[in-house]
């Protein structure tokens, strides 16, 4: 199915929306205990599960207008319904803290994977939106790699040694603010390994 073209500002708010709502969600309720089916539910918890259908439901609006779903944002998906429904079900905040970690170890890795291989598959997903010789490629692919890694670590450090409050705001802003600073510093490689405008329209 072909992909078809959403408002660029629709489409962020479809992706970064359910985290400021967690966000904004978590810090009315982070101090109140909710008692259900006589279980005690900390306000992270009940955020988390809140959460989940959330992100299923900007998903599954996000694939009814573009018709197209990334491996990102599936894998993603998933791996939020996985951590975060262990959360709830055990009742254990660690899980749903531990989801970014399995997250960019899994890209990171698939990344290492491919390069290994000789291969970009960054390439093969942002090909059209960024046309770059193939050296370009892989050396975007291997910084992102090791990115990646550095983010996983980050994150672990965080929700282990510090507080819920601390994690959270370094999950809504401390992250996303990170992976755009990493692709504007990136600006001298894609300048450098730019694909000239008549090679990419033929």
């Amino acid at each position: 199915m072909e992909e078809k073209k959403i408002n660029p500002f629709l489409k962020l708010a479809l992706e970064l929306g359910p985290v400021i709502l967690f966000f904004v969600f978590y810090g009315r309720v982070k101090e109140r205990v909710f008692t259900i089916g006589g279980v005690e539910y900390e306000g992270f918890i009940v955020a988390t599960a809140l959460f989940i259908p959330l992100i299923l439901l900007t998903t599954a609006i996000m694939w009814k207008l573009t018709g197209k779903l990334s491996k990102m944002q599936l894998m993603t998906a998933v791996l939020v319904v996985i951590f975060g429904g262990l959360s709830v079900w055990l009742n254990d905040e660690r899980f749903f803290k531990m989801k970014p970690t399995m997250i960019y170890l899994l890209f990171g890795g698939l990344l290492g994977i491919g390069l290994l291989r000789g291969q970009s598959y960054l390439q093969l997903v942002m090909e059209e939106v960024m046309p770059l010789q193939p050296e370009g490629w892989m050396i975007l692919t291997k910084r992102l790699a090791l990115f990646f890694l550095g983010l996983a670590i980050a994150n672990e450090l965080v929700w282990r040694l510090m507080s819920t409050d601390a994690w959270v705001n370094f999950k809504t802003f401390g992250l996303t603010a990170a992976v755009f600073l990493f692709f504007m510093s990136q600006g001298k490689l894609m300048q450098t390994y730019a694909v000239p405008e008549d090679e990419a329209e033929s």
